[in-house]
């Protein structure tokens, strides 16, 4: 299991995700380009001191993911097709999240393997990235028994 975000636009909520994957003991995909700077010492700020407990993959744009991608990618989405809670999850799964300002574009919806939705309120837009990708990974563990070891 893996979580990838699509050209992130906010470097707090990178930092939050950031933490989330360490505590959960899963891999962080950045797809640039990002709508921030981004180095060791925005990766030390934002991840604080999780970073030494989280694999994290810079990729310089879509198509260089897609060329070292495995597994399914699980775009999450306002759009989605499948409601989260009956989507069904694999191991190998990548969650992919789109921009906090754009979303996801529609190549990227295309190329998705499946996608998921959290169900919300009618009348309200989205979730902020960080709380969706913790839906979602939590979900996606609980189905595959991935949660770390205590």
């Amino acid at each position: 299991m893996r979580i990838a975000l699509f050209q992130p636009d906010i470097a707090g909520n990178v930092g939050t995700i950031l933490r989330l994957c360490a505590c959960m003991g899963v891999p962080l995909d950045l797809i640039e380009p990002m709508g921030f700077p981004w180095g060791d010492r925005a990766l030390r700020r934002a991840g604080m001191d999780y970073t030494a407990h989280i694999e994290v993959a810079r990729h310089a744009d879509w198509d260089a993911f897609l060329a070292v991608a495995t597994g399914r990618i699980v775009l999450a989405t306002t759009r989605g097709a499948t409601r989260l809670d009956e989507a069904r999850f694999l191991p190998g799964d990548i969650l992919l999240f789109g921009s906090e300002g754009a979303g996801a574009p529609p190549h990227v919806h295309e190329r998705a393997d499946a996608r998921v939705r959290v169900p919300m309120r009618a009348g309200l837009r989205s979730l902020n990235v960080a709380v969706g990708a913790a839906m979602v990974l939590g979900e996606a563990l609980r189905q595959t028994n991935g949660w770390p070891p205590a």
